[in-house]
């Protein structure tokens, strides 16, 4: 039994995926909120941070326990071929999540942190905010969704 595999007895995974779903949308709108509405900016900028921070954590807290999760399935012969190649696609759904979460909090760190950029280097990192943003808040629902799937439908 793993580090990321338990608490009290129970899957972690599970439990660790309602940070997910919570934070990282927070961690979206906040960069966009900062992104595009400048006057909130000295208001909005330490919750960016914050949810920078706690997104990734979270959402690396998932991948990894996600993963404890798989080998504690396949270690107790708890799924079939099938339901282990759903996930697979899970999982790689998750890694795309992770890795979408590290350059949103990368980007909105350098926005909130960097200040003094030039007014086109700080119009493409808004932009860039945006945009992954969105990217990312869609990959979380592909994500949960997918798993939801699994649970609810095929396992």
């Amino acid at each position: 039994m793993g580090i990321f595999e338990t608490i009290t007895g129970l899957p972690l995974h599970p439990l660790v995926i309602h940070a997910v779903v919570v934070l990282v949308p927070l961690l979206v709108l906040a960069g966009i909120v900062y992104a595009l509405v400048p006057r909130l900016r000295g208001r909005t900028g330490w919750v960016a941070v914050l949810l920078a921070l706690a997104g990734v954590g979270s959402t690396l807290l998932a991948k990894l326990s996600g993963d404890a999760f798989r080998r504690r399935i396949v270690r107790k012969h708890m799924a079939n071929q099938e339901i282990l190649v759903k996930i697979d696609s899970h999982r790689s759904l998750g890694t795309t999540t992770l890795y979408l979460t590290i350059a949103l909090a990368v980007v909105v760190l350098l926005l909130v942190l960097l200040r003094t950029l030039p007014r086109g280097a700080s119009m493409a990192l808004s932009v860039i905010t945006v945009v992954l943003g969105l990217v990312t808040v869609y990959y979380v629902y592909r994500t949960g969704d997918a798993g939801a799937r699994i649970v609810w439908t095929g396992y």
